[in-house]
């Protein structure tokens, strides 16, 4: 169930005695539909999730606006920092169906007590989340809304092959155009423009959410995309030095 988690990163510096650890650590699993709000800004919670199969998003509402600020693939701990926080400023919602595992905050207690190297690799997925959150911010500075769109993508399929899923030419998601617009701070409009820009290029065409490419290195190079932030191949590739 936890396969994923930190695959591609961390995963390998870990004993086989720590990852039957954290995968014991999973207590329940549950199937949830498109959309479904997994955990609520402000409500008090117990329990973390980690994303066993489909897309996560972090989102905040304004009025009646929402804002995407964090999209997460299987592997990911969601909410860890829920354990020190309790409270979120933000919600948890479903993008598509998903299938999450649970943990129970009384058992990551034991993990901070017990297991230095178990803590500190969920301490490196949540500092993860910061090193993407912050590009995230970069890109709606330093980017126009094509590449945005394009950068998004390019995110996502790496993370992806760093988890070992493999993606020729197209890469599935179940977001909207709407969902696209949240996630790039633009609006639909605005977005529909970017996906046909992307379109006319000959970079990328999307389709309800799944992106089809012949050339990911030109997608990459065209969203100015530069990987060493999601801490996989690179200089800040974690060594097996790192405890």
């Amino acid at each position: 169930m936890t396969g994923d988690f930190l695959a591609g990163r961390l995963r390998q510096n870990l004993s086989l005695d720590d990852l039957k650890y954290i995968e014991a650590l999973v207590e329940t699993v549950s199937d949830h539909g498109d959309t479904a709000r997994l955990l609520a800004r402000g409500t008090k919670t117990e329990r973390s999730t980690i994303l066993i199969e489909g897309y996560i998003f972090r989102t905040v509402e304004s009025g009646d606006k929402r804002f995407i600020t964090g999209v997460h693939v299987p592997g990911d701990f969601v909410d860890l920092h829920g354990f020190a926080l309790k409270r979120l400023d933000h919600n948890i919602d479903a993008a598509g169906r998903v299938t999450v595992g649970s943990v129970s905050h009384e058992a990551l207690r034991r993990v901070m007590r017990d297991r230095p190297g178990v803590a500190r690799a969920m301490w490196f997925a949540t500092l993860l989340d910061a090193a993407i959150h912050r590009k995230w911010i970069q890109t709606l500075e330093q980017l126009d809304a094509p590449r945005r769109i394009a950068h998004l993508y390019a995110e996502l399929h790496t993370r992806l092959e760093l988890i070992g899923r493999d993606f020729s030419r197209a890469l599935r998601t179940p977001f909207t155009q709407f969902d696209m617009a949240d996630m790039c701070g633009v609006s639909a409009i605005h977005a529909n423009r970017a996906v046909g820009k992307l379109r006319e290029l000959g970079i990328a065409e999307i389709r309800r959410g799944d992106l089809y490419t012949n050339d990911w290195d030109a997608l990459k190079r065209y969203a100015q995309f530069n990987p060493d932030y999601l801490y996989g191949d690179g200089p800040l590739k974690v060594k097996e030095d790192w405890d």
